[in-house]
């Protein structure tokens, strides 16, 4: 499918979902998606398929306690995934859903202020629908906003994460495919290079085949941001890689890249065993899920700046710990 048309058909989408009430969310999502519309969501909310339930588990409550809704998108880009060789068709969507927190939401307290929803979406388009779509949001991040404390051991900086440095992450216009191929070969010299963290390099000389020195990890609540290849592997890539073992192979849904930004989902992404104690959990012989997304910018031949989602409360609830209900 043309790439423009996929964009036009999720920018549709936005601006009428962006225009809707708690009252006829339902409908305004029946426009541009099929009946057998596939959704896949940031724990508590996982799969589900149609409008009435997409609309029931996430787009009502969200509109319910939010006054004054809005999107801010800071990176928008469309391409063919190479995961089914190129033949079907993604619009991403990263940025915050804002708005004035005035209802519990899913059983979170408002406080009555303004707040920011990370979230990134994936949208697979075709004849003219949506079909598919990964929606991943960094709830525990909206928890710390309201004075909520769900993790409390982080390494990385917390914050309203901004979007690319160079503030042209919104590609409404065609890009030239010779800097998305560019960027979707950086992204997979990356992917092999992390293989099973038993490259046989140190780690930030690792890191810095594909990586600028000054990169920044933006990092999901819980883990948190980080800056520069040596701080990023002191606050989150060396405590993650000894806190895992048994790390499975990717296993991504879709991966694909336009000018100088792309990324790729999975659901899940890859398994480990929590070996080493992660998140204040003690050890386990378990072997869980990692949810992701992330999304990368592409500065010449290495990459620069990388957003980063990972569901951390589907990861706590394997292991027996249901984060919103203790919070609550």
């Amino acid at each position: 499918m043309n790439l423009q048309r996929a964009k036009t058909i999720v920018l549709e989408h936005y601006h009428a979902i962006d225009s809707a009430n708690s009252s006829n969310i339902q409908q305004i999502l029946q426009y541009n998606t099929t009946s057998n519309w596939k959704w896949r969501g940031y724990h508590p909310f996982n799969e589900q398929t149609g409008y009435r339930d997409i609309a029931a588990v996430f787009w009502r409550p969200w509109m319910e306690a939010i006054s004054y809704p809005q999107r801010r998108q800071d990176i928008f880009f469309a391409g063919y995934n190479e995961i089914d060789a190129f033949t079907s068709t993604w619009v991403v969507s990263l940025g915050h859903l804002v708005g004035l927190f005035d209802q519990p939401f899913i059983g979170i307290p408002p406080n009555g202020k303004m707040v920011f929803l990370r979230y990134c979406e994936f949208n697979r388009v075709e004849n003219e629908k949506i079909t598919e779509t990964a929606f991943y949001c960094d709830l525990p991040h909206l928890m710390v906003q309201t004075g909520l404390e769900p993790f409390t051991k982080q390494r990385g900086a917390e914050l309203v994460q901004p979007g690319p440095i160079t503030h042209d992450g919104l590609l409404f216009t065609p890009s030239n495919p010779e800097e998305g191929a560019k960027t979707l070969a950086t992204i997979n010299a990356m992917c092999k290079n992390l293989g099973t963290w038993q490259s046989g390099l140190p780690l930030e000389e690792e890191l810095a085949q594909n990586w600028h020195d000054d990169m920044i990890w933006w990092g999901p609540t819980g883990i948190g941001s980080t800056y520069t290849i040596e701080r990023y592997a002191k606050q989150h890539s060396r405590p993650f890689r000894a806190a895992f073992s048994e790390r499975s192979s990717l296993n991504h849904i879709a991966r694909l890249a336009e000018g100088h930004y792309g990324g790729f989902f999975g659901w899940p992404n890859f398994t480990a065993v929590n070996s080493g104690g992660f998140l204040g959990l003690p050890t386990s012989t378990l072997r869980s899920e990692f949810r992701v997304i992330d999304i990368y910018r592409r500065r010449g031949d290495k990459l620069a700046e990388n957003w980063v989602f990972i569901d951390l409360l589907h990861w706590m609830k394997q292991h027996g710990i249901d984060m919103l209900k203790e919070q609550r």
